[in-house]
Protein backbone atom coordinates (compact mmCIF):
# COMPACT_ATOMS: atom_id res chain seq x y z
CA UNK A 1 0.00 0.00 0.00
CA UNK A 2 1.22 3.39 -1.04
CA UNK A 3 1.54 6.05 1.73
CA UNK A 4 2.39 9.33 -0.56
CA UNK A 5 1.07 9.44 -3.93
CA UNK A 6 -2.63 9.08 -4.16
CA UNK A 7 -5.20 9.41 -6.73
CA UNK A 8 -3.38 12.93 -8.13
CA UNK A 9 0.27 12.65 -6.74
CA UNK A 10 0.68 13.83 -3.55
CA UNK A 11 -1.35 16.01 -1.71
CA UNK A 12 -1.83 17.43 2.14
CA UNK A 13 -1.67 20.29 4.23
CA UNK A 14 1.28 22.59 3.84
CA UNK A 15 3.58 22.05 6.24
CA UNK A 16 2.33 18.57 7.56
CA UNK A 17 3.53 15.42 6.36
CA UNK A 18 3.92 14.55 3.52
CA UNK A 19 3.59 17.99 2.10
CA UNK A 20 6.73 19.40 3.48
CA UNK A 21 9.57 20.70 2.21
CA UNK A 22 12.21 17.89 3.16
CA UNK A 23 9.70 15.53 0.60
CA UNK A 24 9.62 18.33 -1.69
CA UNK A 25 13.60 17.67 -1.94
CA UNK A 26 13.28 13.87 -1.76
CA UNK A 27 10.91 14.47 -4.50
CA UNK A 28 13.03 16.46 -6.43
CA UNK A 29 16.39 14.59 -6.10
CA UNK A 30 14.12 11.49 -7.48
CA UNK A 31 13.06 13.21 -9.94
CA UNK A 32 16.35 14.10 -11.07
CA UNK A 33 17.53 10.64 -10.67
CA UNK A 34 14.74 8.97 -12.84
CA UNK A 35 13.94 11.29 -15.40
CA UNK A 36 17.36 12.51 -16.25
CA UNK A 37 17.86 12.18 -20.12
CA UNK A 38 20.46 9.60 -21.25
CA UNK A 39 21.26 11.67 -24.48
CA UNK A 40 22.75 14.60 -23.07
CA UNK A 41 24.93 15.42 -19.71
CA UNK A 42 21.45 16.95 -17.99
CA UNK A 43 17.90 16.04 -17.76
CA UNK A 44 15.47 18.71 -18.01
CA UNK A 45 12.75 19.02 -15.22
CA UNK A 46 9.45 22.04 -16.29
CA UNK A 47 8.29 23.37 -12.62
CA UNK A 48 4.94 25.27 -12.46
CA UNK A 49 2.68 26.29 -9.87
CA UNK A 50 -0.99 27.84 -9.24
CA UNK A 51 -0.96 30.94 -6.83
CA UNK A 52 -0.78 29.63 -3.11
CA UNK A 53 1.26 30.93 -0.70
CA UNK A 54 3.45 27.57 -0.25
CA UNK A 55 3.83 27.49 -4.07
CA UNK A 56 7.26 29.74 -2.72
CA UNK A 57 8.64 27.08 -0.80
CA UNK A 58 8.35 23.84 -2.49
CA UNK A 59 9.14 25.41 -5.63
CA UNK A 60 12.54 26.19 -4.02
CA UNK A 61 13.00 22.56 -2.37
CA UNK A 62 12.38 20.70 -5.72
CA UNK A 63 14.37 22.88 -7.75
CA UNK A 64 17.50 22.12 -4.81
CA UNK A 65 16.78 18.51 -5.35
CA UNK A 66 16.85 18.75 -8.88
CA UNK A 67 19.87 20.73 -8.60
CA UNK A 68 22.09 18.41 -7.06
CA UNK A 69 21.20 15.48 -8.50
CA UNK A 70 23.03 17.37 -11.53
CA UNK A 71 19.91 18.09 -13.89
CA UNK A 72 18.43 21.67 -15.17
CA UNK A 73 14.97 23.25 -13.67
CA UNK A 74 12.79 25.48 -15.85
CA UNK A 75 10.64 27.43 -13.71
CA UNK A 76 7.50 28.65 -15.47
CA UNK A 77 5.83 30.75 -12.74
CA UNK A 78 2.05 30.61 -12.13
CA UNK A 79 0.21 27.93 -14.67
CA UNK A 80 -2.75 26.42 -15.93
CA UNK A 81 -2.05 22.38 -14.78
CA UNK A 82 -2.57 21.52 -18.51
CA UNK A 83 -0.13 24.54 -19.45
CA UNK A 84 2.52 22.74 -17.57
CA UNK A 85 1.66 19.27 -19.70
CA UNK A 86 1.53 21.20 -22.48
CA UNK A 87 5.49 23.14 -22.18
CA UNK A 88 6.82 19.87 -20.63
CA UNK A 89 6.23 18.38 -24.20
CA UNK A 90 6.64 21.21 -26.22
CA UNK A 91 10.12 22.12 -24.57
CA UNK A 92 11.07 18.70 -25.11
CA UNK A 93 11.82 18.55 -21.36
CA UNK A 94 12.49 15.01 -19.39
CA UNK A 95 9.74 15.58 -16.57
CA UNK A 96 6.81 18.12 -15.45
CA UNK A 97 6.30 18.84 -11.78
CA UNK A 98 3.18 20.64 -10.89
CA UNK A 99 2.74 22.47 -7.72
CA UNK A 100 -1.24 22.56 -6.81
CA UNK A 101 -3.70 21.34 -4.73
CA UNK A 102 -6.46 21.94 -7.43
CA UNK A 103 -9.64 22.64 -5.97
CA UNK A 104 -9.01 22.70 -2.49
CA UNK A 105 -8.19 25.75 0.27
CA UNK A 106 -5.15 27.62 -0.03
CA UNK A 107 -3.50 25.90 3.12
CA UNK A 108 -3.80 22.49 1.24
CA UNK A 109 -1.30 21.80 -1.80
CA UNK A 110 0.50 18.72 -3.78
CA UNK A 111 3.08 18.05 -6.05
CA UNK A 112 2.41 15.45 -9.35
CA UNK A 113 4.52 15.35 -12.51
CA UNK A 114 4.32 14.96 -15.39
CA UNK A 115 6.65 12.40 -17.94
CA UNK A 116 7.94 13.69 -21.31
CA UNK A 117 4.73 13.31 -23.03
CA UNK A 118 2.78 15.40 -20.77
CA UNK A 119 0.84 12.75 -19.23
CA UNK A 120 0.62 11.85 -15.84
CA UNK A 121 2.57 9.20 -13.97
CA UNK A 122 1.53 5.09 -14.21
CA UNK A 123 1.11 3.32 -11.22
CA UNK A 124 4.23 1.22 -11.35
CA UNK A 125 6.53 4.36 -11.66
CA UNK A 126 4.75 6.28 -9.00
CA UNK A 127 5.51 3.14 -7.03
CA UNK A 128 8.89 2.94 -7.72
CA UNK A 129 9.50 6.89 -6.80
CA UNK A 130 7.78 6.44 -3.36
CA UNK A 131 9.65 3.67 -2.99
CA UNK A 132 13.02 6.09 -3.59
CA UNK A 133 11.52 8.80 -1.81
CA UNK A 134 11.00 6.98 1.04
CA UNK A 135 14.33 5.73 1.48
CA UNK A 136 15.36 8.86 1.83
CA UNK A 137 19.14 8.52 1.28
CA UNK A 138 19.74 9.69 -2.49
CA UNK A 139 23.08 11.95 -3.13
CA UNK A 140 24.22 13.64 -6.18
CA UNK A 141 27.88 14.33 -7.46
CA UNK A 142 29.71 17.33 -6.64
CA UNK A 143 31.15 17.40 -10.28
CA UNK A 144 27.22 17.17 -11.39
CA UNK A 145 24.98 19.45 -10.20
CA UNK A 146 22.16 22.20 -12.50
CA UNK A 147 21.30 24.96 -12.54
CA UNK A 148 17.27 26.67 -12.61
CA UNK A 149 15.96 28.96 -15.23
CA UNK A 150 13.02 31.37 -15.61
CA UNK A 151 10.98 31.15 -18.74
CA UNK A 152 9.33 34.14 -19.51
CA UNK A 153 7.40 33.97 -22.81
CA UNK A 154 5.78 30.28 -21.18
CA UNK A 155 2.30 31.98 -20.88
CA UNK A 156 2.46 33.35 -24.91
CA UNK A 157 2.97 29.77 -26.12
CA UNK A 158 0.35 28.28 -24.34
CA UNK A 159 -2.27 31.00 -25.19
CA UNK A 160 -1.21 30.20 -28.68
CA UNK A 161 -1.69 26.61 -28.03
CA UNK A 162 -5.50 27.38 -26.71
CA UNK A 163 -6.47 29.71 -29.37
CA UNK A 164 -5.51 26.75 -31.99
CA UNK A 165 -7.96 24.84 -30.45
CA UNK A 166 -10.45 27.07 -31.59
CA UNK A 167 -11.58 27.32 -35.57
CA UNK A 168 -8.96 29.49 -37.32
CA UNK A 169 -10.84 32.83 -38.42
CA UNK A 170 -13.68 32.72 -35.75
CA UNK A 171 -13.83 34.61 -33.11
CA UNK A 172 -15.77 35.25 -29.85
CA UNK A 173 -16.93 38.96 -30.80
CA UNK A 174 -20.58 39.72 -30.17
CA UNK A 175 -20.28 37.83 -26.99
CA UNK A 176 -20.21 38.98 -23.36
CA UNK A 177 -18.76 36.20 -21.30
CA UNK A 178 -18.09 36.35 -17.90
CA UNK A 179 -14.62 34.35 -16.50
CA UNK A 180 -14.13 33.63 -12.72
CA UNK A 181 -10.65 32.62 -12.30
CA UNK A 182 -10.82 31.24 -8.76
CA UNK A 183 -7.55 33.41 -7.83
CA UNK A 184 -5.82 30.83 -9.01
CA UNK A 185 -3.59 29.37 -12.24
CA UNK A 186 -5.69 30.75 -15.29
CA UNK A 187 -5.55 34.57 -13.57
CA UNK A 188 -3.74 35.04 -16.84
CA UNK A 189 -4.19 33.18 -19.16
CA UNK A 190 -7.76 32.79 -19.27
CA UNK A 191 -8.68 36.93 -19.47
CA UNK A 192 -5.71 37.04 -22.49
CA UNK A 193 -7.30 34.24 -24.52
CA UNK A 194 -11.01 35.60 -24.43
CA UNK A 195 -9.80 38.65 -24.64
CA UNK A 196 -7.81 37.96 -28.08
CA UNK A 197 -10.70 36.17 -29.59
CA UNK A 198 -12.71 39.33 -29.14
CA UNK A 199 -14.54 38.09 -26.26
CA UNK A 200 -16.49 41.40 -24.20
CA UNK A 201 -15.50 40.07 -20.79
CA UNK A 202 -16.68 40.61 -17.38
CA UNK A 203 -13.29 39.36 -15.03
CA UNK A 204 -13.98 38.16 -11.34
CA UNK A 205 -11.82 36.53 -8.77
CA UNK A 206 -8.66 37.26 -10.93
CA UNK A 207 -6.26 38.64 -8.46
CA UNK A 208 -4.76 36.11 -6.54
CA UNK A 209 -2.74 37.18 -3.06
CA UNK A 210 -1.65 33.67 -1.76
CA UNK A 211 -4.95 32.52 0.29
CA UNK A 212 -7.50 33.56 -1.53
CA UNK A 213 -7.65 30.61 -4.56
CA UNK A 214 -10.93 28.91 -4.58
CA UNK A 215 -12.37 31.07 -1.60
CA UNK A 216 -15.75 31.43 -2.20
CA UNK A 217 -15.22 30.98 -5.94
CA UNK A 218 -14.16 28.86 -9.13
CA UNK A 219 -15.85 25.77 -9.83
CA UNK A 220 -16.75 24.52 -6.86
CA UNK A 221 -18.02 27.97 -5.79
CA UNK A 222 -19.84 29.09 -8.83
CA UNK A 223 -22.78 30.85 -7.07
CA UNK A 224 -20.65 33.94 -7.87
CA UNK A 225 -20.24 33.43 -11.41
CA UNK A 226 -23.94 32.47 -11.81
CA UNK A 227 -24.95 35.71 -10.40
CA UNK A 228 -22.66 37.58 -12.40
CA UNK A 229 -23.97 36.29 -15.53
CA UNK A 230 -27.34 37.32 -14.41
CA UNK A 231 -26.63 40.90 -13.23
CA UNK A 232 -24.52 41.54 -16.46
CA UNK A 233 -26.96 39.90 -18.79
CA UNK A 234 -24.07 37.88 -20.44
CA UNK A 235 -23.78 35.16 -22.30
CA UNK A 236 -22.00 32.99 -21.16
CA UNK A 237 -20.22 32.19 -17.73
CA UNK A 238 -16.62 30.11 -16.71
CA UNK A 239 -16.02 29.00 -13.79
CA UNK A 240 -12.01 27.84 -13.26
CA UNK A 241 -10.55 25.68 -10.74
CA UNK A 242 -7.68 26.99 -8.84
CA UNK A 243 -5.00 25.35 -11.53
CA UNK A 244 -7.15 25.34 -14.14
CA UNK A 245 -8.09 22.08 -15.76
CA UNK A 246 -11.29 21.57 -15.35
CA UNK A 247 -14.86 24.30 -15.27
CA UNK A 248 -18.07 24.61 -14.56
CA UNK A 249 -20.25 26.83 -16.84
CA UNK A 250 -23.42 29.08 -16.65
CA UNK A 251 -25.97 29.39 -19.32
CA UNK A 252 -27.63 32.81 -19.88
CA UNK A 253 -30.19 31.92 -17.46
CA UNK A 254 -28.30 31.22 -14.66
CA UNK A 255 -28.23 27.60 -15.44
CA UNK A 256 -25.64 25.55 -14.40
CA UNK A 257 -23.42 22.90 -17.20
CA UNK A 258 -21.27 20.61 -15.39
CA UNK A 259 -19.19 17.85 -16.86
CA UNK A 260 -22.00 15.57 -17.96
CA UNK A 261 -23.57 18.86 -20.15
CA UNK A 262 -20.49 19.77 -21.76
CA UNK A 263 -20.12 16.06 -22.56
CA UNK A 264 -23.45 15.78 -24.19
CA UNK A 265 -22.78 18.92 -25.79
CA UNK A 266 -19.31 18.12 -27.41
CA UNK A 267 -20.19 14.83 -28.04
CA UNK A 268 -23.24 15.06 -30.37
CA UNK A 269 -21.17 18.19 -31.93
CA UNK A 270 -17.67 16.22 -32.50
CA UNK A 271 -20.03 12.84 -33.92
CA UNK A 272 -21.66 15.17 -36.89
CA UNK A 273 -18.22 16.54 -37.57
CA UNK A 274 -17.04 12.79 -38.41
CA UNK A 275 -14.25 13.56 -35.51
CA UNK A 276 -15.68 11.30 -32.44
CA UNK A 277 -13.70 7.82 -33.37
CA UNK A 278 -15.22 4.72 -32.07
CA UNK A 279 -18.31 6.81 -31.35
CA UNK A 280 -17.58 6.57 -27.68
CA UNK A 281 -16.91 9.00 -24.62
CA UNK A 282 -15.33 7.75 -21.36
CA UNK A 283 -16.77 8.79 -18.18
CA UNK A 284 -15.90 7.97 -14.48
CA UNK A 285 -18.44 5.91 -12.20
CA UNK A 286 -19.23 9.46 -10.94
CA UNK A 287 -21.10 10.37 -14.35
CA UNK A 288 -25.13 10.60 -14.15
CA UNK A 289 -27.61 8.59 -15.86
CA UNK A 290 -28.77 11.37 -17.90
CA UNK A 291 -25.34 11.69 -19.68
CA UNK A 292 -25.64 8.02 -20.24
CA UNK A 293 -29.17 8.66 -22.04
CA UNK A 294 -28.09 11.63 -23.73
CA UNK A 295 -25.12 9.65 -25.31
CA UNK A 296 -27.25 6.39 -26.44
CA UNK A 297 -30.12 8.27 -27.76
CA UNK A 298 -27.36 9.66 -30.31
CA UNK A 299 -25.69 6.73 -31.10
CA UNK A 300 -23.14 7.52 -28.89
CA UNK A 301 -21.47 4.88 -26.17
CA UNK A 302 -20.12 5.74 -22.83
CA UNK A 303 -17.45 3.22 -21.13
CA UNK A 304 -16.96 4.32 -17.34
CA UNK A 305 -13.91 3.67 -15.18
CA UNK A 306 -12.49 3.96 -11.90
CA UNK A 307 -12.79 8.13 -10.38
CA UNK A 308 -9.86 9.98 -11.39
CA UNK A 309 -8.56 11.61 -14.54
CA UNK A 310 -5.60 9.38 -15.53
CA UNK A 311 -7.80 6.35 -15.75
CA UNK A 312 -9.80 8.09 -18.09
CA UNK A 313 -7.25 8.77 -20.17
CA UNK A 314 -5.77 5.41 -20.17
CA UNK A 315 -9.46 4.42 -21.15
CA UNK A 316 -9.68 6.61 -23.91
CA UNK A 317 -6.50 5.19 -25.03
CA UNK A 318 -7.91 1.60 -24.52
CA UNK A 319 -11.05 2.25 -26.22
CA UNK A 320 -9.60 4.60 -28.90
CA UNK A 321 -11.97 7.53 -27.91
CA UNK A 322 -11.50 11.38 -28.16
CA UNK A 323 -13.42 12.91 -25.86
CA UNK A 324 -13.96 12.02 -22.10
CA UNK A 325 -14.25 13.17 -18.90
CA UNK A 326 -16.26 14.00 -15.49
CA UNK A 327 -18.87 15.64 -14.10
CA UNK A 328 -16.84 18.05 -11.99
CA UNK A 329 -15.92 19.38 -14.98
CA UNK A 330 -12.46 17.69 -15.52
CA UNK A 331 -12.83 17.11 -19.86
CA UNK A 332 -9.94 15.84 -21.65
CA UNK A 333 -10.28 16.96 -25.99
CA UNK A 334 -7.35 14.27 -27.20
CA UNK A 335 -7.15 16.34 -30.14
CA UNK A 336 -5.28 18.87 -28.17
CA UNK A 337 -4.48 17.89 -24.72
CA UNK A 338 -3.43 14.69 -22.87
CA UNK A 339 -5.01 16.40 -19.67
CA UNK A 340 -8.16 17.77 -19.09
CA UNK A 341 -7.82 21.72 -19.98
CA UNK A 342 -10.77 24.09 -18.39
CA UNK A 343 -10.41 26.93 -21.04
CA UNK A 344 -9.84 24.33 -24.26
CA UNK A 345 -13.14 22.70 -22.79
CA UNK A 346 -15.06 26.25 -22.48
CA UNK A 347 -13.65 27.14 -25.99
CA UNK A 348 -15.39 23.73 -27.32
CA UNK A 349 -18.36 25.26 -26.16
CA UNK A 350 -18.63 28.66 -27.20
CA UNK A 351 -18.11 26.91 -30.68
CA UNK A 352 -21.15 25.18 -30.97
CA UNK A 353 -22.83 28.31 -29.37
CA UNK A 354 -21.41 30.48 -32.54
CA UNK A 355 -22.19 28.02 -35.12
CA UNK A 356 -25.73 27.28 -34.39
CA UNK A 357 -26.14 31.10 -33.32
CA UNK A 358 -28.33 29.86 -30.09
CA UNK A 359 -28.31 30.85 -26.51
CA UNK A 360 -26.87 28.43 -24.33
CA UNK A 361 -29.73 26.97 -22.65
CA UNK A 362 -31.63 25.93 -26.10
CA UNK A 363 -28.32 23.57 -26.87
CA UNK A 364 -28.06 22.62 -23.43
CA UNK A 365 -31.91 21.76 -23.65
CA UNK A 366 -31.40 19.35 -27.23
CA UNK A 367 -28.32 17.73 -26.05
CA UNK A 368 -28.43 17.18 -22.21
CA UNK A 369 -30.66 15.11 -20.51
CA UNK A 370 -30.78 15.44 -16.57
CA UNK A 371 -31.94 13.40 -13.60
CA UNK A 372 -32.65 15.02 -10.27
CA UNK A 373 -29.23 14.63 -8.46
CA UNK A 374 -27.78 14.96 -4.91
CA UNK A 375 -24.36 15.25 -4.09
CA UNK A 376 -22.90 15.40 -0.65
CA UNK A 377 -19.17 15.29 1.01
CA UNK A 378 -18.57 13.95 4.99
CA UNK A 379 -15.33 14.82 6.45
CA UNK A 380 -14.01 11.52 7.89
CA UNK A 381 -11.50 11.33 10.62
CA UNK A 382 -10.20 7.88 9.06
CA UNK A 383 -11.45 5.90 6.01
CA UNK A 384 -13.19 2.40 7.78
CA UNK A 385 -13.65 0.04 5.30
CA UNK A 386 -17.41 -0.64 4.63
CA UNK A 387 -17.92 -4.18 4.99
CA UNK A 388 -16.14 -3.81 8.36
CA UNK A 389 -18.98 -2.11 9.81
CA UNK A 390 -22.96 -2.28 9.49
CA UNK A 391 -22.70 0.80 7.01
CA UNK A 392 -22.45 -1.62 4.31
CA UNK A 393 -26.05 -2.68 4.75
CA UNK A 394 -27.44 0.79 4.52
CA UNK A 395 -25.73 1.53 1.37
CA UNK A 396 -27.06 -1.86 -0.22
CA UNK A 397 -30.57 -1.01 1.14
CA UNK A 398 -30.19 2.89 -0.35
CA UNK A 399 -29.59 0.89 -3.59
CA UNK A 400 -32.69 -1.38 -3.58
CA UNK A 401 -34.91 2.09 -2.64
CA UNK A 402 -33.22 4.15 -5.70
CA UNK A 403 -34.11 1.00 -8.29
CA UNK A 404 -37.96 2.17 -7.33
CA UNK A 405 -37.06 5.33 -9.33
CA UNK A 406 -35.25 3.95 -11.95
CA UNK A 407 -31.70 5.82 -10.42
CA UNK A 408 -28.48 5.01 -8.51
CA UNK A 409 -26.54 5.46 -5.85
CA UNK A 410 -22.80 5.35 -5.57
CA UNK A 411 -20.73 6.08 -1.91
CA UNK A 412 -17.52 6.19 -1.53
CA UNK A 413 -14.14 7.79 0.20
CA UNK A 414 -12.10 11.03 -2.14
CA UNK A 415 -8.96 9.51 -3.19
CA UNK A 416 -7.56 13.17 -2.67
CA UNK A 417 -9.73 14.27 0.37
CA UNK A 418 -10.74 12.81 3.98
CA UNK A 419 -13.94 12.93 2.46
CA UNK A 420 -16.66 10.22 2.15
CA UNK A 421 -18.32 11.27 -0.88
CA UNK A 422 -22.64 10.15 -1.28
CA UNK A 423 -24.35 10.63 -4.87
CA UNK A 424 -27.85 9.69 -5.15
CA UNK A 425 -29.93 10.21 -8.64
CA UNK A 426 -33.10 9.13 -10.51
CA UNK A 427 -36.41 10.32 -11.50
CA UNK A 428 -38.36 11.49 -8.34
CA UNK A 429 -36.34 14.50 -6.88
CA UNK A 430 -37.89 13.89 -3.07
CA UNK A 431 -37.08 10.04 -2.64
CA UNK A 432 -33.65 11.29 -3.57
CA UNK A 433 -33.22 13.56 -1.22
CA UNK A 434 -34.76 10.80 1.30
CA UNK A 435 -32.62 8.41 0.22
CA UNK A 436 -29.40 10.66 0.22
CA UNK A 437 -30.44 11.74 3.95
CA UNK A 438 -30.85 8.05 4.81
CA UNK A 439 -26.97 7.36 3.95
CA UNK A 440 -25.69 10.10 5.60
CA UNK A 441 -27.21 9.44 8.86
CA UNK A 442 -26.44 6.32 8.63
CA UNK A 443 -22.55 7.25 8.06
CA UNK A 444 -22.64 9.45 10.81
CA UNK A 445 -23.64 6.51 13.10
CA UNK A 446 -21.47 3.85 11.83
CA UNK A 447 -18.32 5.34 10.27
CA UNK A 448 -15.99 7.69 12.17
CA UNK A 449 -17.13 11.47 11.00
CA UNK A 450 -15.60 14.83 11.73
CA UNK A 451 -18.16 17.35 12.85
CA UNK A 452 -20.37 18.83 10.12
CA UNK A 453 -19.80 17.94 6.25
Amino acid sequence: MRTLFGTDGIRGRANIYPMTPEVALKVGKVVGLLFSNSNSSKGKVVIGKDTRLSCYMFEAALVAGICSMGADAYLLGPMPTPGISFITKNMRADAGIVISASHNPYWDNGIKIFTSEGLKLDDNLEKRMEELILKGNIEGSPDKIGKAYRIEDAVGRYVVHLKQSFPEGRTLDGLKIVVDCANGATYKVAPMVFGELGADMVKINCEPNGVNINRDCGSTHPEGMVAKVLSEKAHIGLAFDGDGDRVIISDEKGNIIDGDDILAICAVELKREGQLPSNTVVSTIMAGKGLEISLNREGIRLVRTKVGDRFVYEKMLEVGSYLGGEPSGHIIFRRFSETGDGIISALQVLWVMIKYGKPLSDILKERSVRFPKVERSLRVKEKIPFEDTPFASAVIKAEEMSDKINGRVLVRYSGTEMKLRILVEGEDMALVEEIASYIEESARKYLSLEGKP
